[in-house]
């Protein structure tokens, strides 16, 4: 297992050195990098085979030992349980994906083997974070997605846009991970280990223990590591109020913006809390606050999809809400629900993801909705792969977001009514509501593309066309499993024991026992009886209305909407705020420190100061020379007199 899962992480790393650092051709730099990838794929399907279908014992084992500091080891080491072969499986398989539709988006880009390099070097990143057994190792990989991504983000360096959004996202996550580094430093300064299992065996010792961040007031040890891990998370998955990145990471290419949005980077800080399930089950604090978070990232990020015109940001905007449910499930305990919901986003955002960029493309890089309408004759392929996104993202029976998002909204019912959870029946009304409003923008932003009247120019409408195999292939391939994956999954993943040992989760605080569950057919006849299913039509039924039948009625409302529809435009006034305080502050701050410091302090203090100072010394001292013999023999009797004087006073 340790060779199998040393090639798992390495394969990928070597398709981006040779594609990065050798002057080698466009096919030979996707043919590697895609090839590296596969093998990670097929070898991350033997070890789920190996931990789930087989039986084997989990992998949890020290690689090589990296620093000793006195009773503290510094390791690289793997834990291979079910849930890491579950996200392997993911990562690696919607990974390899977009590897094969990146030959089809980037063939024109000058920067052809970098991109390859860089998504590789990506999965590979990503791949080391989900696969660790300690923090040392997991912060490896937490830090090298950022840095990754910032590199993809800004990957058309030429674009101011591009360059601004790059380096929003690296700030943006700099403030989370402040967090994360406080937190693991928390847990290495009272657990005195970074290891995961010694970690956890120690945890329920630690639930008592109190700290004093301020004098005087006492904290839970428990609680307040895990709120700072969860920052950490806050910034990785986008968090209220450190989700402004996201949005603007769709400057990136669009292969990289699904990569970032259904697979990698944004699933770390969910992956995270759920690994640390042992820490969270003893705070019912940091449960609560992560329950807040996530319900105002749910709701809130959700509404502002509904005013957008570019076709990958509402697609962006519905990830930010999505990872809100994800969120407000770890935060109800239900972890489980967390990761399932993890798996079918996966493969149905980056569907939406990679059909929106079909669409740019035939559209020869348009992203305006407002200037398309129309192509489903025209792309009938992108068209029927969106339409399995667009119904698995709203929840529809039978597609995968159907199941993961019913089971969240149950748990946070469960977690309202039986647990008593402090913010979970705000949470629960507000995933509730949610799920109108999934169904209005996706459904908005599918009938504007697709149906309706055509409003692109002559020459855009005279060579459309469906995109060539190498794009509509991996359509068709994710497109399967965000139809039959949560069919298959339901009931192994949330009702039998498939997460034992990988998840901890209180008997009290689980809402999913197996006597409960009766079958995907009992499960699909529950959920069409509930409110979420009639919210999800009535949202497609209204966005049909408004944006087909009667899109003079749209217009007039965003008229009549005034200060609410400014609001959501200016995106709450985050940006404006970040711009103006921090951005601006650090600016006005910069200038103070340099009329200050520089100018006045060093240059004109110190070293012009020292000159001024050297000067008048100078002069003073220049009478001295006149010239004048008596002067100097003056000079020398005086000092010959000073001399004596002191002879004789010592």
């Amino acid at each position: 297992m340790q060779n199998i899962s040393l090639a798992i992480v390495l394969a990928p790393l070597m398709g981006a050195i040779i594609a990065g650092l050798f002057k080698v051709s466009r096919r030979v730099a996707h043919s590697v990098t895609i090839a590296a990838v596969g093998v990670a794929f097929f070898l991350s399907l033997y070890v789920f085979y190996q931990i789930v279908i087989a039986g084997h014992e989990p992998f949890n084992q020290t690689i090589y030992t990296w620093l000793v500091a006195g009773n503290i080891q510094f390791e690289i080491g793997f834990l291979i349980d079910s849930l890491t072969a579950l996200m392997i499986v993911v990562v690696t398989f919607v990974s390899w994906m977009v590897h094969i539709y990146t030959i089809g988006y980037m063939h024109d880009d000058p920067g052809y083997q970098r991109f390859f390099s860089y998504i590789s070097l990506f999965t590979f990143s990503m791949l080391m974070l989900v696969m660790s057994n300690n923090f040392l190792q997991l912060f490896f990989g937490w830090e090298a997605v950022g840095l990754v991504s910032y590199l993809l983000i800004g990957f058309w360096f030429t674009r101011e846009s591009a360059i601004y959004a790059n380096l929003k996202a690296f700030l943006v996550n700099r403030v989370g991970d402040f967090g994360f580094v406080l937190g693991i430093a928390t847990i290495l300064m009272y657990f005195g280990s970074l290891n995961y299992a010694e970690v956890f065996v120690q945890a329920p010792q630690q639930q008592a223990t109190l700290i004093e961040i301020i004098p005087g007031h006492q904290w839970s040890l428990i609680t307040v590591a895990g709120i700072l891990l969860f920052i950490g998370a806050m910034g990785k998955s986008a968090q209220f109020p450190l989700h402004v990145w996201l949005p603007d990471s769709m400057e990136g290419p669009t292969p990289i913006s699904a990569l970032i949005h259904a697979a990698t980077m944004v699933t770390a800080g969910i992956f995270m809390v759920a690994r640390m399930s042992p820490l969270y089950e003893l705070s019912e604090t940091a449960l609560s606050f992560i329950l807040v978070i996530g319900t105002i990232t749910a709701l809130f990020m959700g509404l502002l999809g509904l005013v957008q015109h570019d076709i990958k940001r509402v697609v962006a905007y519905s990830t930010l809400s999505q990872l809100g449910y994800m969120t407000v499930a770890l935060g109800a305990s239900a972890y489980t629900a967390a990761i399932f919901h993890l798996m079918t986003h996966a493969f149905f955002k980056a569907l939406l993801f990679l059909a929106a960029g079909s669409v740019i493309i035939a559209m020869h890089h348009e992203q305006d909705m407002r200037k398309m309408g129309g192509l489903k004759k025209y792309m009938p392929i992108t068209y029927w792969t969106s339409l399995v996104g667009s119904l698995a993202l709203i929840g529809f029976p039978g597609f995968a977001g159907f199941f993961s998002k019913d089971a969240i909204i149950e748990a946070t019912y469960h977690a309202y009514h039986e647990i008593g959870r402090s913010g979970a029946g705000l949470a629960y009304w507000a995933i509730t509501l949610g799920v109108f409003i999934t169904a209005l923008y996706t459904f908005r932003m599918f009938f504007l593309v697709f149906h309706g009247k055509e409003r692109m120019d002559e020459h855009t409408r005279h060579h459309l066309h469906e995109t060539p195999p190498v794009v509509t292939v991996p359509l068709i391939l994710l497109a399967i499993p965000s139809v039959v994956v949560g069919i298959i999954t339901i009931g192994p993943l949330l009702f039998s024991h498939y997460f034992a040992g990988a998840i901890l989760v209180e008997h009290s605080h689980n809402p999913f026992h197996p006597e409960h569950y009766h079958g995907v057919w009992s499960f699909i006849g529950h959920g069409l009886s509930q409110p979420p299913f009639w919210l999800a039509m009535f949202g497609l039924v209204t966005a049909w209305f408004l944006y087909l039948k009667r899109p003079d009625l749209a217009t007039l409302i965003k008229e009549r909407a005034g200060i609410i529809y400014t609001i959501l435009v200016e995106k709450y006034g985050f940006d404006r705020f970040n711009d103006w305080f921090f951005a601006g502050g650090t600016r006005q701050l910069g200038n103070w420190l340099w009329r200050n410091g520089d100018v006045t302090l060093i240059d004109g203090l110190m070293v012009n100061g020292s000159a001024k100072v050297v000067g008048w010394f100078s002069g003073i001292i220049r009478q001295v020379q006149t010239g004048l013999l008596y002067h100097y023999a003056f000079g020398m009797i005086m000092g010959l007199a000073l001399l004596l004087g002191l002879f004789v006073y010592l």
